[in-house]
């Protein structure tokens, strides 16, 4: 399928590509390993798509967004998440002056090119749903005053998967909005080697600002180029339909253990997310290994387990790779 692809459209990398593996190059330098999560948040950047990063603390989740904001020279925010949070203070609010006796707004930290909203799941339902305003329509509302958000705007939520207590489970419709839903692993031996090496010694490492946000939004209009395959889009649709249906495709012990499989929006997720991955690759077409490289990001959270699932200790990773395994690639 590479071969008939590359033949079928220009092989000159994309415009802007190297641009963004220059930001790759300087997040690393802060940055040891966890080469999956800064893809997977320059993807996030790329098409618009929100990314929720889920690991045990100490994991360099925060370092990555901030460090990733620096390096593009964008405006940054974190919001730390508690039980007792209001959405004025993540939205903002009306403030009375005294002085022309008016209200103006007084805008919140979600006014920022890149938001960090940290442990997402200790939010009430209240602040989660102003936040999925936000998220789903660029936009918030203050005082029945609407307000665009700036571009590019992009949420990157965590949780941290150990502790519960206290928490609020982020509603379905909100885990839809997005793109993907990356676990963050521990680093390997030499790995956590370089971390201890480069951290230890308390001086900050500085990187370079080799991008402006002007240029994220010049890189989506170049991704929308990206060519998709006819036979890649089937592919897509078969892998969306296969989580509904997995009787279809052959796997029909599947189909006690799924009680929700993905949406519609799963499918456009996949297509946008596979583009961006193919422009960081530098190529100018997919190819199947980028949207099976994917799927399980873009699947993790959308996928409703049956109690029979978490009694057999099935897992939503394990169910994609079934399917991964069964439904056949171009």
């Amino acid at each position: 399928m590479a071969d008939t692809a590359a033949r079928s459209v220009p092989s000159k990398p994309p415009e802007g590509s190297a641009a963004l593996r220059k930001v790759t190059e300087e997040v690393g330098r802060r940055l040891v390993g966890q080469t999956v999560m800064v893809d997977r948040l320059l993807i996030g950047l790329l098409t618009g798509g929100h990314v929720l990063l889920e690991g045990v603390p100490g994991l360099a989740k925060t370092l990555a967004v901030r460090t990733l904001a620096e390096v593009l020279h964008a405006s940054f925010s974190r919001i730390q998440f508690t039980p007792d949070l209001l959405p004025a203070d993540v939205v903002g609010t009306m403030v009375f002056d005294q002085k022309t006796q008016e209200f103006y707004p007084k805008k919140g930290p979600l006014f920022a090119h890149i938001v960090l909203a940290d442990e997402i799941n200790r939010a009430p339902a209240k602040v989660q749903s102003a936040l999925l305003e936000a998220m789903q329509e660029h936009q918030v509302t203050i005082g029945g005053q609407t307000y665009a958000l700036p571009e590019p705007f992009l949420v990157l939520a965590t949780q941290n998967p150990i502790e519960q207590e206290g928490t609020y489970p982020l509603p379905e419709a909100q885990l839809d909005r997005f793109l993907f839903k990356v676990r963050v692993e521990y680093p390997s031996r030499l790995e956590e080697r370089e971390v201890l090496l480069r951290m230890s010694g308390g001086e900050p490492i500085p990187v370079a600002r080799v991008l402006e946000p002007v240029g994220i939004l010049e890189a989506r209009r170049a991704i929308a180029a990206i060519h998709l395959d006819q036979r890649l889009v089937d592919y897509i649709v078969d892998l969306v339909r296969a989580t509904r249906e997995p009787a279809e495709v052959g796997l029909p012990a599947l189909a006690p253990l799924i009680a929700y499989g993905a949406s519609p929006r799963a499918s456009i997720a996949l297509a946008q997310a596979a583009r961006g991955y193919a422009f960081l690759q530098g190529r100018g077409y997919v190819v199947p290994e980028d949207i099976r490289a994917l799927a399980p990001d873009v699947f993790r959270h959308r996928l409703v387990l049956t109690f029979e699932a978490e009694a057999e200790d099935v897992t939503a990773d394990g169910v994609i790779a079934q399917l991964l395994a069964t439904v056949k690639a171009p």
